[in-house]
């Protein structure tokens, strides 16, 4: 995730997709922040004052990229604790310089006097190779996309409608923190669920209150035996945000279609997917049309598979399968057909240890070591916000050079964010001074917290998650960029998550869990029959679970081409689960009201699965030469990490292959044969 000022680009949190919380007037921005905005006028003052005659590179292009990362730093550490301070006010603060730094961003893509300055340099011709020439490439891109080819009271219109966009986003994610809804049990209605997890429960005149997060949800909806605890549990988790964000939603979409419009696309969908690899809505609509038939085969048989199983549990020969009964019976297939009970595994993978497994596995193969500089914060001038919270210096084993520094905040507690997620939070960046910036980033979770008699323990689904946010951090720790406006995981949005998904791949393989995964308490290492049965296991509801992937991107996709943005979000959402999944639509649920990918990632959902067919793709050159082999670990650190997004990614991705992505690995990764 990226508070990167970019032009005319809304306010959002990208990667992980948190919050984006509270409004604030111009008189509530904090001080630190009003003076970061006030230092960012200056510069871009001195880059309109240059005569024309006079102007370079230096003076420009380079001097914009140099304000806007500083403005980057000045304020990206500020604005994350909206996102992880236990501190009310400290969060309403962040909240309130979201917004005025987001509201800056906006009027800066609409300022004709910097736009002119760099339009001027550009009608010089200058002859320029590589990032620069990228770079004046992208900024003029940005400016033509902002509006600024658009009469100024158009353009003045425009500013207005993403203004009130960038505050109903802030809101629409606000509402999801707020809401702590928690649904009461008694104990035997909990049954199934580990005694571990049920510890972490609030309890109140004999109910346990179950909290709507991520790790509950995986408790309840995977291990509860009885129906009707996860029809419950289930039905609440679909209503979080409630209708107060469906009608946010529903006024975020008439704006974003006007805006749209105005700027000269039919709707928000076009303007989105312009700059990605997909280019167009059409082209995504293409994408799902091809991939549905293809993934239904799977669907179909997990479908047969999983009834089956339920009416054998039932003993009802007529029962049909829900959409709260899907992970319960995964987890009950597992364990029947491939002995794999998930919370037995999870008991190999302690967190603590598990975080040092993901170390050394990224040092292998990228040449890299992780320091514990927790003690040393302050005189890094880092927060450490909570005592949970750790920070890693990561440095180059070959050359010992610093190449930056990673926060770990893996713990739940009141008022963070509620997923997982990894904030790039500064940018490699070589300044015009010759000064370098490393990178910073940080790794949010919310894995299950360690008791004084018990460790952390993590579901193999959270080493995944842990994996995944992981290869974020990576991509933004490696960057080698000259420029911010590239770094690490500035990329096409529809790209950025493959590196990360590709990362997954590594919690499967027995040769990297064997280096790792053992007993919390016996520090026995995790039987190869056990992992025998995970590996055979692992394409086990593939099927029901990508064409789940395909149905919300598809959502996406309506809700952003709806004409006027005028569309019952609740109907559709309903409507089209029946018509895009085997399950029926569920009256009641509103899961719209707590799609954080609304708000960011505006249609732009279809990205995860279009990148894990590249993701599967990168992956198969790791499965050739070796998953811990550090030449294939230096030649992607080199062809894909290093780069940020100084490279198209389909150029990137040719490169790194030595020929044109194939489908074949995404099929084969689904438990389809790629040959059928």
């Amino acid at each position: 995730m990226s508070y990167r000022i970019r032009l005319a680009m809304r306010a959002f949190t990208a990667l992980g997709l948190g919050a984006l919380a509270l409004a604030a007037s111009a008189q509530e921005v904090p001080a630190p922040i009003s003076d970061a905005l006030k230092r960012a006028d200056d510069a871009v003052a001195k880059i309109v004052a240059v005569p024309d005659a006079q102007r370079n590179f230096e003076n420009t292009l380079g001097a914009y990229d140099d304000m806007s990362t500083q403005l980057d730093r000045d304020t990206s550490l500020f604005i994350f604790m909206e996102n992880v301070s236990t501190d009310a006010k400290e969060r309403d603060n962040a909240r309130a310089a979201d917004e005025a730094v987001s509201n800056w961003g906006i009027n800066l893509g609409k300022r004709e006097d910097l736009f002119r300055a760099i339009k001027a340099y550009a009608d010089t011709h200058p002859q320029l190779q590589g990032e620069q020439a990228r770079l004046l490439q992208r900024l003029l891109r940005d400016y033509h996309r902002a509006g600024m080819d658009l009469p100024a009271e158009k353009r003045k219109q425009i500013q207005g409608i993403e203004e009130q966009i960038n505050k109903l986003g802030i809101d629409f994610g606000q509402n999801i923190a707020d809401d702590d809804t928690k649904v009461p049990f008694y104990k035997n209605e909990l049954k199934g669920v580990s005694d571990n997890v049920m510890s972490r429960f609030q309890q109140s005149n004999g109910l346990y209150l179950v909290p709507l997060g991520e790790s509950a949800a995986s408790a309840i909806l995977g291990y509860a035996t009885n129906p009707d605890t996860r029809h419950r549990f289930w039905l609440a988790y679909k209503r979080r945000g409630g209708q107060r964000n469906v009608d946010v939603l529903q006024k975020m979409l008439k704006l974003r279609y006007q805006d749209a419009t105005l700027l000269g696309y039919k709707n928000i969908a076009d303007y989105e997917t312009e700059p990605r690899m997909a280019k167009s809505a059409a082209n995504v609509a293409k994408f799902y049309a091809d991939l549905r038939p293809i993934v239904r085969k799977k669907a179909l048989k997990d479908w047969e598979e999983f009834t089956a199983i339920k009416r054998a549990d039932t003993h009802d020969k007529k029962a049909t399968l829900n959409p709260w009964d899907q992970s319960y019976y995964k987890n009950l297939l597992a364990k029947q057909k491939y002995t794999v009970d998930g919370q037995k595994v999870a008991e190999y993978f302690p967190t603590e240890k598990t975080v040092a497994g993901l170390f050394n596995v990224a040092s292998t193969l990228y040449g890299i070591s992780f320091k514990d500089v927790t003690s040393d914060a302050a005189k890094l001038d880092l927060p450490i916000w909570h005592p949970d919270v750790k920070l890693y210096e990561v440095s180059d084993n070959a050359t010992h050079q610093k190449l930056g520094n990673i926060y770990m905040d893996l713990f739940p507690r009141d008022g963070k964010y509620t997923h997982a997620a990894c904030w790039s939070l500064r940018g490699h960046k070589i300044y015009s001074d010759g000064t370098v910036q490393l990178p910073l980033a940080a790794l949010v979770c919310n894995f299950t917290k360690p008791t004084a008699t018990q460790p952390s323990l993590l579901p193999h689904d959270e080493v995944e998650t842990l994996f995944h946010e992981f290869g974020h951090g990576l991509h933004n720790l490696l960057s080698e960029t000259h420029y911010g406006y590239f770094a690490g995981t500035a990329v096409e949005r529809d790209f950025v998550e493959a590196p990360s998904q590709m990362f997954e791949n590594w919690v499967w393989d027995p040769g990297v869990l064997s280096t790792f995964a053992r007993h919390y308490k016996t520090n026995e290492p995790l039987p190869k029959s056990l992992l025998a049965g995970m590996v055979k296991a692992r394409t086990l509801g593939s099927g029901l679970e990508t064409e789940h992937q395909i149905y919300y991107g598809m959502v996406d996709q309506r809700y952003h081409t709806a004409p006027n943005g005028d569309i019952d979000t609740t109907k559709t959402g309903i409507d089209m689960l029946g018509e895009i999944e085997l399950y029926k639509g569920q009256p009641g649920t509103m899961f719209q009201a707590s799609f954080g990918h609304l708000v960011g990632y505006d249609a732009a959902y279809y990205g995860y699965q279009w990148s894990l067919v590249y993701a599967q793709d990168m992956f198969t050159r790791f499965e050739e030469k070796g998953l811990l082999n550090p030449e294939a670990g230096m030649y992607y650190r080199r062809k894909i990490l290093s780069r940020g997004g100084t490279m198209d990614a389909s150029d990137m991705l040719r490169d790194y292959l030595g020929r044109e992505p194939k489908m074949d690995a995404y099929l084969k990764h689904l438990g389809l044969d790629p040959k059928a």
